[in-house]
């Protein structure tokens, strides 16, 4: 394409800028073909698999806990039956990193197999919507779109299209609801839920917008997963790659090619109709490649009817293409499973230390203390109780130390699970135990399993001097 001179005219991309655009800068329509080889079945096992533990997950539950939950709006999470508060931040960091770093050593390892084999984006798209479609365009799908569809097809594939998209939006919501609230949301009528009812209108419209419109673009344009393989991966990661010492130059089949010194490549562009993102391997690695197979399996199925080795598009490294020996430890392969290794010992330590009850003490914004007849002191303390427990618990409260009673007439008081309760308690304490205003004392308190939990504190008082005291006496 030619530069163009005037440059008030309106800028077109060049050819092989991006694989979903036109010349003209209009949207380009992918309708990739399906390659049946040797990686297809194993993908397709492994995307059922995905989407039956996807669907059932929400229903797995531990003694009444959920096995995952990410109860948003109660700011409760769930991992393995386990519920975290969003105040719990050291566990929840911990578990968060953890994630990350193991992302990254699987990508260091094994490049982009995440997005090709286990993304919900690919597996979804790949196995569900794009075999729906096929179905349904028929030959307006396998031309190209070139032939017309009749609208009763076409109306036919959106009442599809619908349909798993609301069955999606319901099970995604199931992950941060809860299937019980689902089941309700279901029984009822929208007039008696309307949040919710326009909740999951919502869910499924974003749905049908991502895999009927938007499909491949989520990959190469919106998911930042792509754009971090620079410094994700090195010369020794695992990808899908073309070989060019092999298949270059590369040239159609014909008698004598191979004495002409052509290539096993017989350019055939199968590769480039069989990506569901529209790219050419044979121009390198690319953000674009979601390592699928699917150039593979083509390439592989070429390779045998022209009575040619498999692999010249294979799982590979650059640097094996390049015909460089690789290198098995490299500084990340070595560094990712350490700092992995630390932030799960870590997270395991820490959640072997967390009680099942927290306790906050809290200052009071009123008057904090008062001196009473009998020469004790009345001090407010503003108790929080937090049940990390997976089921109710009913809690009584004391405070131990010399001298010291406690007033608390919201005690005993029951707290559902990963719920907290706030109240004013009054300690009545010695005056003479106070030093400098403030004075030790130990909350205790006892759950309905006997389990005691023990948070030491102080109560404000007056500055009593030492000389005031010997006065006194």
């Amino acid at each position: 394409m030619s530069p163009l001179t005037d440059h008030n005219a309106p800028s077109r991309p060049q050819d092989g800028v991006l694989a979903t655009l036109n010349e003209d800068g209009s949207r380009r329509w992918l309708r990739p073909k399906l390659a049946k080889g040797r990686f297809l079945p194993r993908r397709a096992v492994v995307a059922w698999a995905l989407i039956a533990l996807f669907t059932i997950t929400p229903f797995i539950k531990i003694d009444g806990t959920p096995l995952f939950q990410f109860d948003v709006a109660h700011r409760r999470f769930t991992f393995f039956a386990t519920t975290f508060n969003a105040d719990e931040t050291l566990l929840l960091a911990l578990l968060v990193v953890s994630i990350f770093v193991g992302i990254f050593f699987v990508t260091a390892l094994f490049g982009r197999a995440w997005c090709g084999w286990a993304c919900p984006q690919t597996v979804y798209m790949e196995f569900v919507y794009r075999p729906l479609e096929r179905f349904f365009d028929g030959k307006h799908y396998t031309s190209g779109g070139r032939t017309p569809m009749p609208n009763w097809r076409r109306a036919l594939k959106y009442v599809a299209f619908t349909l798993i998209s609301l069955h999606l939006a319901n099970t995604f919501l199931a992950w941060f609801v809860g299937v019980d609230a689902m089941f309700e949301w279901t029984r009822q009528s929208p007039f008696e839920h309307p949040g919710p009812f326009v909740l999951v209108l919502v869910v499924t419209a974003l749905m049908m917008l991502d895999f009927c419109f938007f499909r491949e673009q989520m990959c190469t344009l919106a998911c930042p997963y792509g754009r971090l393989q620079s410094v994700l991966l090195d010369k020794d990661s695992m990808i899908v790659g073309y070989d060019a010492r092999r298949g270059e130059p590369r040239g159609k089949l014909k008698k004598g090619a191979q004495a002409e010194g052509r290539g096993d490549c017989v350019d055939c562009k199968l590769c480039v109709q069989v990506c569901p993102t529209g790219i050419d391997i044979r121009d390198g690695l690319q953000l674009e490649c979601v390592g699928c197979t699917q150039c593979i399996d083509a390439c592989d199925g070429v390779m045998d009817k022209i009575g040619k080795p498999r692999g010249l598009i294979r799982y590979s490294s650059e640097n094996r293409l390049a015909g460089i020996a690789p290198k098995l430890l490299r500084p990340r392969v070595v560094l990712y499973p350490i700092v992995l290794v630390v932030m799960l010992s870590a997270f395991g330590f820490a959640l072997a230390k967390r009680s099942p009850l927290e306790i906050e003490l809290l200052r009071v914004r009123s008057t904090p203390y008062e001196v009473l007849e009998d020469s004790r002191v009345s001090s407010k303390v503003h108790v929080k109780l937090t049940n990390r427990d997976d089921a109710p618990r009913r809690y009584s409260l004391a405070v131990d130390g010399q001298g010291a009673e406690l007033l608390a007439p919201a005690f005993p008081v029951t707290i559902e699970p990963a719920d907290d309760f706030e109240s004013t308690v009054f300690v009545l304490v010695d005056r003479e135990r106070f030093e400098r205003g403030r004075a030790d004392v130990v909350f205790r308190v006892v759950d309905d399993l006997g389990r005691e939990t023990l948070k030491r504190g102080y109560v404000m008082g007056p500055l009593f001097s030492s000389s005031s005291k010997a006065g006194d006496q």
